[in-house]
């Protein structure tokens, strides 16, 4: 069961007190992933020693950046719950059922993930997985994963993978759309006519934070995935009164009227498309969004960001399978959302990320 069933009795606790527990919850997530990191790359390296020695190491002044802003990432998400951007027990949310249950998982996957990097395989599925009507971009074996996005296991591991991946930071990531979001939507609406779409909503754990800063609002999510629709279906249910919106859809042909939500977001999708794709989907999200309305992007840094993890970045598609990635790192992002129309388009930093909070204008 989660964690957040039993954190409502710290909530008459004094704030320091909350404040420690959660930066030691926070500390104990990223000891584990950096323990599982550095045992998965000794073993990786005894598997290809030549595909390691292609990995640049970390300078000492890199690590220390990384700790810097994963810091400073943590007092954000702290100080946004305090300010009651939304409620504190979601900063102690973790999935505990799924993240031991299918740990071992992970482990025996990776001799798969090895041989796949050995091999050079990008686009290898099972049999039995359907692969009609998707785009060819998308037929992908993204971080080398068995079967890409299209099977339940992938969507089983795929919050545990990610949370390793940023040093148990991740849900803090997602989070920081929220302050933008409520920043435009707490006081336009009645709250309970709020209508929100995530794109490529994935495992739904985004769309849960969202539910947990908007109760009232209306949560609809697209992905291409029925796995990962499965899964997130399975996730938002579990909340009381909740009835998930979920849809097949691709973000290049979003299924829903012009001008319907007040606000769009997106978490770590941008990446793992081709440019042209990605101007689509803005196109597409720009078309759904309401005058007035705001759109929020939220994905990987890019060139220039932070200069002292540049070798992060190099590093990043020679570890994952990212197709996209190096020219994503350099595409303008903030040009496209103009030509699709968005205004007044601002971006944010945090711990290895980047944001985009692009505004559709409104009618006069």
């Amino acid at each position: 069961m989660e964690f957040t069933a039993n954190i409502q009795s710290l909530i008459p606790l004094p704030k320091k007190i909350i404040k420690f527990a959660y930066k030691k919850f926070q500390k104990a997530k990223s000891i584990f992933a950096v323990s599982h990191t550095m045992l998965a790359a000794r073993l990786a390296n005894t598997f290809m020693p030549k595909r390691e020695k292609e990995i640049k190491p970390i300078s000492q002044e890199t690590l220390l950046k990384l700790i810097e802003q994963q810091n400073q990432l943590l007092e954000a998400d702290w100080q946004d719950g305090q300010q009651g951007i939304y409620p504190v027990r979601i900063l102690f949310d973790n999935p505990w059922r799924d993240f031991w249950g299918y740990y071992p998982q992970l482990w025996l996957d990776l001799p798969k993930v090895w041989q796949k990097q050995r091999n050079k395989e990008y686009q290898s599925f099972a049999p039995h997985i359907n692969k009609e009507g998707y785009p060819p971009y998308y037929l992908q074996n993204f971080h080398y994963q068995t079967d890409g996005y299209l099977s339940d296991m992938s969507a089983n591991l795929y919050d545990l993978q990610v949370e390793i991946l940023f040093h148990g930071a991740a849900d803090p990531m997602r989070r920081r759309i929220l302050a933008p979001l409520k920043a435009r939507l707490a006081q336009r609406e009645p709250q309970h006519e709020i209508k929100v779409l995530d794109v490529a909503c994935g495992t739904g754990r985004t769309l849960k934070f969202i539910r947990a800063a908007f109760p009232q609002a209306s949560l609809y999510g697209i992905d291409l995935s029925m796995a990962y629709l499965r899964k997130a279906n399975q996730l938002l249910s579990e909340l009381p009164r909740e009835l998930p919106q979920l849809a097949q859809a691709n973000g290049e042909d979003l299924p829903y009227l012009d001008n319907y939500f007040h606000a769009v977001t997106n978490v770590f999708l941008f990446h793992e498309l081709p440019s042209s794709a990605r101007q689509r989907v803005i196109e597409e999200c720009f078309r759904v969004t309401k005058p007035g309305g705001i759109f929020i992007i939220c994905d990987s840094m890019q060139e220039g960001d932070f200069p002292q993890l540049q070798t992060m970045m190099d590093n990043f598609p020679l570890r994952f399978h990212e197709p996209y990635y190096k020219e994503y790192t350099t595409d303008n992002l903030v040009e496209r959302l103009e030509q699709a129309g968005f205004e007044n388009i601002k971006t944010q930093n945090h711990f290895v990320s980047k944001y985009w909070l692009a505004y559709k204008p409104k009618i006069n």
